[in-house]
């Protein structure tokens, strides 16, 4: 009896290598203009050094440890990450200096968060005393050592504390505690980024801004140094900066920019360009008015509003499904929305789709974070032609 020949080993050849050129890149891919990246890392950076404060870039935006030594080669203090696991990719990578931005419960997260601040340099918000006392224990039997910052509400109405008797008592507290020190107060207001109107924003950010300074020198008229205030993200890093209340930006998405954000109304003293797109390919063109690409559900989330399409070609992307995103003319498009809508007959898809099989097609996703987090690897180009192919290493570390 003849043997069965052994079936073939089969690989995921990549998708993208340096000097592809772009509409040679196998999609659905998430693809970086490294120079409108660069001068956003430089213009967020400017301004911090203008006012004096530490940026310390959000890696919850992102995931991937090259964007943040790119960072900290220009200035960065270090980074945030939103969870314990988030931040070994980041650890492994050389960088060793780093804010959780969260609360952290339970005995398998502390004990994680115990071995990484045996590495490196580790800060984590706290909330409550309870938590406080699990943190001194969880350090204490890994013989490490964690700063605190309590985190206050300054309007985000989310995690912290909202009485200025009780942030005094968690400081006070910290100080008493082994294995942790009071190192100062988290006061990020994660809703003003997306307040659209400029003014408003700006309202709304000093509103912020002086409840963190009420919290602050609460502590100092009890004797307490609070030398640290952290918070900030993109929408708010102008006035924050500015403020002479923080000394510390989280601001993350800067150096992308997504759909959500570019609907903001920005100033000429901070305005990013898009970086970040999903490279798409158009899989079919059954209609006049409508294409379908490869990228849907599964390359880029919708909770923001749907992706835009970054090249002018009289397309709009209208639906996402799992594995397809559907584009429409603006014809169909506005035939759709009028209740009145006549028959295809009347000439209201005349224009056509104007792509064909095969084209490639950037669209600018509606919310960075959680779109970083469906893939595997981030393609960098300048000119049009492939540079690197970085690691999203924190892909899927949530715990």
């Amino acid at each position: 009896m003849a043997a069965i020949p052994a079936a073939p080993i089969l690989t995921l050849p990549p998708a993208a290598v340096p000097g592809d050129s772009l509409a040679h890149v196998d999609t659905p891919s998430l693809v970086l203009d490294l120079d409108a990246f660069e001068s956003n890392l430089r213009a967020m950076q400017a301004w911090a050094d203008r006012h004096g404060v530490n940026l310390r870039p959000h890696g919850k935006a992102h995931k991937c440890p090259e964007v943040a030594r790119r960072q900290i080669a220009l200035g960065a203090r270090g980074i945030c990450c939103q969870k314990v696991s988030e931040a070994l990719p980041f650890v492994e990578a050389g960088i060793d200096d780093i804010h959780i931005s969260n609360e952290v419960v339970g005995p398998a997260k502390l004990a994680l968060l115990a071995q990484l601040a045996r590495v490196a340099r580790v800060s984590v918000c706290v909330d409550d005393a309870g938590n406080l006392v699990d943190i001194s224990a969880a350090m204490v039997a890994a013989q490490a050592q964690v700063e605190v910052l309590v985190e206050v509400n300054v309007g985000q109405g989310r995690c912290g504390v909202s009485d200025a008797a009780l942030v005094l008592a968690l400081a006070q507290q910290a100080q008493t505690l082994p294995g942790v020190s009071f190192g100062g107060l988290q006061a990020y207001h994660g809703s003003v980024q997306h307040v659209r109107s400029h003014g408003e924003r700006a309202a709304e950010a000093a509103r912020a801004a002086q409840a963190a300074a009420d919290y602050a020198n609460h502590l100092r008229a009890a004797g307490i140094a609070c030398d640290r205030i952290t918070g900030a993200g993109t929408g708010s890093a102008e006035f924050d900066a500015a403020s002479g209340v923080y000394t510390e930006l989280q601001a993350g998405s800067y150096a992308f920019m997504d759909g959500d954000y570019g609907a903001n109304d920005w100033s000429d003293a901070l305005a990013f360009r898009n970086s970040l797109f999903l490279l798409t390919t158009v899989m079919s063109v059954p209609a006049a008015d409508r294409a379908i690409v490869d990228a849907g559900l599964k390359s880029t989330t919708v909770e923001c509003g749907l992706p835009r399409i970054a090249e002018s070609v009289g397309l709009q992307y209208t639906a996402a499904n799992d594995e397809h995103g559907v584009l429409k003319t603006p014809q169909a498009v506005s035939a759709m929305e009028r209740s009145d809508a006549k028959s295809a007959s009347d000439g209201a898809y005349s224009q056509g789709s104007g792509v064909r099989l095969g084209d490639k097609l950037r669209l600018i996703p509606s919310h960075v974070d959680p779109t970083f987090n469906l893939h595997d690897q981030l393609v960098t180009y300048r000119n049009g032609v492939v540079e690197g192919v970085w690691d999203i290493a924190a892909r899927g570390l949530s715990r």
